[in-house]
């Protein structure tokens, strides 16, 4: 269970999803939950880049919120549009790991390999993940939460940070 409420800040929720999704839908939903986050005032991390993580920065600049991007690299001139903070790490795949720790809880919208690290790095360190699109491995438990859209997601993030 995330500490959130204790904090004088509204949630930061990390939305995970491939640079390159095989499925409209999937940056729709991205796109929709990026504009529910930050019209409930969260702030939205995403790792800076297309995909999933632009429509999800898109979302979010669409209703005024703030979309923070850890980029990859080091330039900041890579991160795609929406993003109202950019941070370029130089870790390569390695800021997978700072997006996770650095949220409250976790959104995973589609599959990639990059999503599915996130999705492994939330269930090891107790950071409640929601995932829309997920195909949970055999092994998974209760840490991966699933849902069947935006609006189930947000029920279930919501219990989960204890809003």
């Amino acid at each position: 269970m995330s500490d959130c409420r204790m904090s004088p800040h509204p949630p930061y929720l990390f939305i995970s999803g491939p640079g390159e999704p095989r499925d409209r839908m999937i940056l729709d939903m991205a796109f929709e939950a990026g504009r529910t986050a930050g019209g409930l005032g969260w702030f939205v991390l995403t790792g800076g880049l297309g995909g999933v993580m632009a429509a999800a920065a898109s979302g979010v600049e669409s209703v005024g919120g703030t979309a923070i991007a850890l980029l990859p690299g080091r330039d900041r001139a890579a991160a795609s549009r929406g993003h109202s903070v950019v941070l370029p790490t130089g870790l390569g795949e390695m800021r997978n790991s700072l997006l996770v720790r650095c949220a409250d809880a976790v959104l995973a919208i589609g599959e990639s390999w990059g999503t599915l690290s996130e999705i492994a790095l939330a269930a090891r360190t107790g950071v409640p993940i929601v995932g829309i699109g997920v195909t949970p491995p055999s092994f998974a438990g209760p840490e991966l939460m699933l849902a069947t859209d935006v609006s189930s997601a947000f029920e279930r993030l919501r219990a989960s940070i204890a809003l």
